[in-house]
């Protein structure tokens, strides 16, 4: 079973005291990358999802 990037870096968090926000915001996004994937395509149109994705992951997550 996958781990959310939250479950992950509270795992990292409570064995270590460290945190890693880059490398769980950069879970988060593949794991975004994969739903939003999996949702739309059969994984057929590779290039074209990766474009479509990245799209959405910036209109819905990028901060000004």
């Amino acid at each position: 079973m996958k781990q959310t990037a939250v479950e992950w870096l509270e795992e990292i968090y409570l064995t270590t005291g460290n945190v890693n926000f880059k490398q769980a915001k950069k879970m988060e996004k593949e794991l975004i990358k994969d739903a939003y994937d999996a949702g739309l395509f059969d994984g057929s149109m590779d290039d074209v999802n990766d474009r479509i994705h990245k799209e959405y992951y910036n209109e819905t997550f990028k901060q000004d």
